[in-house]
């Protein structure tokens, strides 16, 4: 048998018996949403200024408003602030606090305004808040990157595809690959918050309201660019916490991309790097074992991120206009998968800066796998003039031979050469080591370490600004 609550006084005489303990345990948001305090005490300092100016609020009450609600702040920032659960959510709470330290001017504040219009406001500027958090970080971590690629602009590493060696690239090449995708994460994260920059508030519940307010002064108080222009999508779009974990998903994709190659680079059976005790965990039982636990960590949480991005699709898209309880479930998965990325991005951005390249061992594997196969391909279209079908014949035929002899295509003789191709000279060993094949690539976009040092310079400069 369960057992009634106290009544939430908020609601008045039709909900006077308040909800029974399952009712309140599906219904409360506070657990939650109590980190958009911040977010809600903003947005209602800026309606009470516009219901002052707008002759709405008298200038007194608008001052005691305003006063309660720093007070709340500070109990809130302090800890010292009771955030009840019958109250349901932020909004309720911050009001019940305000009635009690400023008494009848409180019921004031919710005048041309709803919970639905509060709600999508403080989400809003939540999100766009770590946003603009999420973007300094994306930079911070590019910019651990690029100095990377500048201090082994020219170590010469494998290039893989399938897995598979491929050919010789440089290690600051591999490098500002990520430089690259963590700029496009950036843009993607700059686009979302142009897009979300309208302000909901004045929508109220779903229809406006008949009071003679001023949305654009709100607007502008809160740093939007304007309000939105209909009352039923301001109060049922969440289109910028989508756009937010579209963001945010893809990001973490690149994220758990990087954390694969550290975990294979770190293994013995690679070598290719080493991350320090800072970033490492040993084994209970064995004592050799240093695990990139960080980096397999940063990978994992791209599933949570993601989930979060299926999980609000799925609530959003059934819904008829306006607004439906379902849109309380926007906050969690919103909340959890913006935290979690910044975390990763910190956690990536601390392993960066310590991973230590093994440049012996790099430069070892970047030879194996026959990787210079294609330079001699090239070589033998533009020595020779061959068609590259052809080259691509006569190179496989190489490659078979050395094979056979166990040897790299550079100790192969020449006379063994000429057998396959008789046109072939000695200038072929011009083309066959892995620092001329990688000098070689200068087109732009390619990995020469001239080309790595043009994009590390780019880089600086548009990190700068």
């Amino acid at each position: 048998m369960t057992q009634n609550t106290s009544g939430n006084k908020m609601w008045g005489g039709r909900f006077a018996q308040g909800p029974d303990a399952i009712m309140e345990e599906i219904n409360a948001s506070i657990d939650f949403d109590k980190k958009l305090a911040r977010q809600d005490i903003e947005g209602s300092k800026a309606h009470a200024a516009m219901l002052v100016h707008c002759s709405i609020l008298t200038p007194e009450d608008g001052e005691k408003i305003t006063k309660g609600l720093d007070t709340i702040l500070l109990e809130i920032e302090k800890g010292d602030f009771q955030f009840s659960r019958s109250l349901e959510d932020i909004h309720m709470n911050v009001e019940a606090r305000l009635r009690d330290l400023i008494g009848e001017a409180a019921g004031r504040l919710h005048t041309a305004r709803s919970r639905n219009d509060q709600v999508a406001t403080d989400f809003k500027l939540w999100v766009r808040d770590t946003l603009d958090t999420l973007s300094e970080q994306l930079a911070d971590l590019q910019k651990a990157f690029v100095q990377l690629a500048e201090k082994n602009h020219d170590v010469v590493m494998p290039g893989f595809t399938h897995l598979q060696t491929a050919q010789p690239v440089t290690f600051g090449h591999h490098m500002l690959a990520y430089v690259e995708m963590l700029g496009r994460d950036r843009g993607r994260f700059q686009d979302a918050r142009k897009r979300l920059n309208e302000c909901p508030l004045g929508s109220a519940a779903l229809a406006g309201t008949p009071f003679p307010i001023d949305r654009m002064m709100t607007a502008r108080a809160l740093g939007f660019d304007g309000p939105t222009a209909n009352s039923l999508d301001g109060v049922s779009d969440r289109d910028f916490a989508l756009e937010a974990l579209g963001a945010a998903a893809i990001c973490s994709v690149h994220l758990s991309r990087f954390a694969e190659e550290l975990v294979i680079w770190c293994s013995a059976q690679f070598g290719f790097v080493s991350l320090s005790d800072a970033f490492s965990t040993g084994s209970s039982i064995m004592p050799q074992k240093r695990n990139p636990d960080a980096a397999e960590l940063v990978r994992a949480k791209a599933g949570r991120i993601i989930g979060a991005l299926n999980a609000l699709l799925i609530v959003m898209k059934g819904l008829p206009l306006a607004y439906s309880k379902d849109m309380q479930e926007d906050k969690e998965q919103t909340f959890d998968a913006l935290e979690n990325l910044s975390l990763v991005l910190a956690a990536m951005t601390g392993m960066v800066g310590d991973l230590t390249p093994n440049i012996a061992r790099l430069k070892e594997a970047a030879g194996h796998g026959f990787s210079t196969a294609t330079d001699l391909a090239d070589w033998l279209v533009r020595s020779l003039d061959m068609p590259f079908r052809n080259a691509h014949h006569v190179t496989g035929a190489l490659v078979a031979l050395a094979e056979e002899k166990k040897c790299g295509l550079e100790d192969l003789s020449l006379a063994a050469m000429q057998a396959v191709e008789p046109r072939i000279h000695d200038g072929i060993f011009d083309v066959l080591s892995v620092e001329k094949s990688v000098a070689s690539r200068k087109a732009y976009g390619g990995t020469a370490p001239e080309n790595v040092l043009e994009q590390v310079k780019r880089w600086k400069s548009l990190l700068d600004e």
